[in-house]
């Protein structure tokens, strides 16, 4: 009597068969797996969902991506200076008369004039004529002189000194 082969109902896979799921076989033995991608990235064969709708685009386009810039209407594009600057003063004007400040620094003016005594705060501002004078004293006096050009720079750091041009020096 030959008994007949089990239905295959149900089948049992072999014991050595790999897993059904899509993952990847695991790695042979003593050797650790590798790490899984960082979240919100793709798994390799998939493609990237597209850029949600209505939000505004980044300044810097991504690869792949295609970036349209969108121009506003209704406002021009440049041509106008920031608010509060005049084209004719770079470094601003007098709160009080409107002048323009000079492009150069009291501070710096002053400190050449006490650290240096010999008129070279006056040469930096562009009194040359002055410059020449407090040089010329401090020379010929000795060094006595260099009273004149430190006392000069005290003025300058206190008083609200101009340039030869008139413009009030900056702060």
């Amino acid at each position: 009597m030959t008994t007949p082969p089990p239905e295959p109902s149900e089948s049992v896979p072999p014991p050595n068969a790999p897993p059904p799921s899509s993952a990847p076989p695991p790695p042979p033995y003593g050797q650790t797996p590798p790490p899984p991608p960082p979240p919100g990235y793709p798994q390799p064969g998939q493609h990237p969902p597209p850029p949600p709708q209505g939000f505004p685009q980044q300044a810097h386009p991504q690869q792949g991506y295609p970036q349209q810039g969108y121009p506003q209407q209704g406002y021009p594009q440049g041509g106008y200076p920031p608010p509060g600057a005049v084209p004719g003063a770079p470094y601003g004007v007098h709160p009080v008369t409107g002048v323009p400040y000079s492009d150069k620094s009291k501070l710096i003016a002053g400190l050449l004039q006490i650290l240096i005594p010999l008129g070279i705060g006056r040469f930096y501002i562009g009194d040359t004529k002055t410059g020449v004078w407090q040089l010329l004293v401090t020379i010929f006096t000795c060094g006595l002189g260099a009273l004149w050009p430190f006392i000069d720079g005290i003025i300058l750091l206190a008083s609200d000194s101009k340039d030869p041009q008139g413009r009030p020096l900056r702060s």
